[in-house]
């Protein structure tokens, strides 16, 4: 088996706060022996859990990565027992270029593990991750929000799994996270996912959905900068209490029903906002043709009674296009 390129610049496993970069060989026209230079800190004090922490799998959502430079600049070893993996920037490109895909490969980094060793740049990064870093921790948290083209309420979740025991752990971490809501969240392909490799792994995982739109806001980012702290507590990691504003709502997913897609292009009309209650049968959206007047629109009705979790954020849409995802609260 091919080993991996990628080199840490720091050690992952020396006492105290170190930060650096996973150092990944790439050579483009620009620089023959050229780097892809991934930002990494380290923060450990004695023994303890392991806790990896990672934002930008997509390249255009924020929360993450404004929460784990918080984190990264802000903990301290003396508040620690355990270790902190910490890696904003975990799809470096995607992050540098604003997209939710890497400008390099054009692969999506969160459908991309377990990776390949000898694969294109995101194929790499997928794969130190599943086979080095993965293996070391206790608990891993992947940041993600809506990007550029959909927006979420602003939750943390867990995913069904066939141990009971191991969804149990996660519940409770997403609990502790102490969003506004926590999902019982299911997929519309989870095959290549982070999550899947994290939980394949046996380890406590914890995702997010913290807004969206290609941008963050002060309630989003304080959302995820706190609930990072809250999951590390929650470890035994970091020193101190839970830090919640309230329970969270507990929301589920429980059929591919929840998802609504486009059948045609057009001017995207929404007709119920996040959070707002529906009705099975209910037109949450209207798309209008994008390039004549006097037809009328299709309607989108509701699949199923709920509330909407999550809807499409620009004004255009094209068929095919994921335009909402209805909840139901527990």
């Amino acid at each position: 088996m091919n080993a991996n390129p990628i080199r840490p610049t720091i050690p992952l496993d020396q006492p105290g706060k170190a930060h650096g970069f996973l150092r990944l060989p790439h050579s483009r026209n620009d620089s023959a022996w050229g780097s892809v230079m991934i930002p990494v800190t380290v923060i450990a004090n004695g023994a303890g859990p392991t806790a990896l922490l990672t934002g930008a799998n997509h390249g255009d959502e924020y929360e993450g990565p404004i929460a784990l430079q918080t984190l990264a600049w802000e903990i301290e070893p003396a508040e620690v027992s355990g270790r902190i993996i910490i890696i904003p920037y975990l799809n470096f490109p995607a992050f540098r270029a604003g997209t939710r895909v890497s400008p390099i490969d054009q692969v999506n980094m969160n459908r991309a593990f377990p990776g390949r060793p000898d694969g294109t740049v995101s194929q790499k990064i997928a794969s130190y991750v599943n086979d080095v870093l993965l293996p070391m921790a206790d608990i891993v948290l992947d940041f993600h929000s809506g990007g550029k083209t959909l927006d979420f309420l602003p939750y943390a979740a867990a995913h069904y799994l066939d141990d009971k025991d191991q969804e149990a752990a996660c519940v409770a971490a997403v609990r502790a996270f102490g969003a506004p809501y926590a999902m019982m969240m299911r997929e519309i392909d989870a095959v290549g996912m982070l999550d899947t490799a994290a939980e394949q792994q046996g380890k406590v995982f914890v995702t997010t959905e913290l807004g969206g739109g290609g941008t963050a806001t002060a309630r989003s980012a304080g959302i995820a900068t706190r609930g990072a702290r809250n999951l590390l507590r929650h470890a035994g990691i970091l020193s101190g209490g839970l830090e919640m504003r309230g329970e969270s709502q507990m929301l589920d997913m429980p059929g591919d029903d929840c998802f609504h897609f486009a059948t045609r292009d057009g001017l995207l009309q929404p007709l119920a906002d996040l959070g707002d209650p529906v009705r099975a049968g209910q037109p949450i959206a209207r798309i209008w043709p994008a390039d004549r007047s006097g037809i009328a629109p299709t309607e989108v009705p509701a699949n199923r009674d709920g509330i909407l979790a999550a809807r499409h954020f620009p004004g255009l849409v094209q068929g095919g296009d994921c335009l909402a995802v209805i909840a139901v609260l527990v």
